[in-house]
C-alpha cells in the first residue's frame, strides 16, 4: 500500500516554543586541554561530564523541496538512558542583532525502537556518526567539545574513525521564544575563550 502525500506541519514544544541559540567554533587536537583548563576556570562544574553518542540522521521527503529531518541520539556509555529524538527547525539568522544563531528546537526522551518507528512512518536513515566529549555548563549555557567519528560499516559502532584533526565546540541555550538577551551572555562567554578558540554565528547552508 502506497503511504499517502507528506504535509510538513511546524513543529512546537507543546505550549511552549523552545528555541535554541547557538554559536559554533572548533580548535585543533593539540589545542584541546588548554581550552578544557580555560573552560574548568570559566565553568559552574569544574570537571566536566563526558559522554559518548550514537546519532543518526532521518530524513522524510514530501511535497516541498527540502525533506523533514529529524535526529535520533542514544548514549553508548551510559546504559539505561533512553534515546533521544530531535528536531533543529530552520536557523532564523537575518537579525544582525541577534549575537547566535536561533532556531525552533524540539528535544524528547522516547523507547529504545525509537529507530523502528521511524522507518514505519517512512523516514530513511541519511548518515550517522558517534560523537566523544565534554560537558561544561554556566548557569543556563551549555559548552559542548566533541569530536565527531565516521562509522566505517553501517550500524558498527566499533568501527570508526576521527573524521578530523579537531573537535567541534559549541555553546548553546535552549530558551523560551523571545529570550534574545541570552545571545549577549552568550557572545560575552565566547570572547572569553579567544583567543584558543572564535565561536560564530554559522549559517549551515554555507557548510552545503
Amino acid at each position: 500500500m502506497e503511504a499517502p502525500p507528506v504535509t510538513m506541519m511546524p513543529v512546537s514544544g507543546g505550549t511552549i516554543n523552545m528555541m535554541e541559540y547557538l554559536l559554533q567554533g572548533s580548535v585543533l587536537d593539540q589545542c584541546l586541554e588548554s581550552l578544557l583548563h580555560r573552560l574548568r576556570g570559566l565553568c559552574d562544574n569544574m570537571e566536566p561530564e563526558t559522554f559518548l553518542d550514537h546519532e543518526m540522521v532521518f530524513l522524510l521527503k514530501g511535497q516541498q523541496a527540502s525533506p523533514f529531518v529529524l535526529r535520533a541520539r542514544r548514549s553508548m556509555d551510559k546504559s539505561g538512558m533512553p534515546w533521544h529524538l530531535r528536531y533543529l527547525g530552520q536557523p532564523e539568522i537575518g537579525d544582525k542583532n541577534r549575537h547566535a544563531l536561533v532556531r525552533n528546537c524540539v528535544d524528547i526522551a522516547t523507547s529504545d525502537n525509537l529507530t523502528d518507528f521511524l522507518v514505519e512512518m517512512g523516514f530513511r536513515m541519511d548518515h550517522e556518526f558517534v560523537a566523544k566529549g565534554h560537558v561544561f555548563r554556566k548557569g543556563i549555557m551549555k559548552i559542548m567539545v566533541y569530536k565527531i567519528f565516521r562509522i566505517l560499516m553501517p550500524g558498527n559502532t566499533d568501527s570508526i574513525e576521527p573524521l578530523s584533526l579537531s573537535y567541534l565546540v559549541e555553546l548553546n541555550v535552549v530558551a523560551p521564544a523571545g529570550q534574545d538577551i541570552v545571545s549577549d551572555d552568550m557572545r560575552n562567554f565566547a570572547e572569553q575563550l579567544k583567543p584558543l578558540v572564535h565561536l560564530e554565528k554559522i549559517d549551515p547552508k554555507r557548510l552545503m
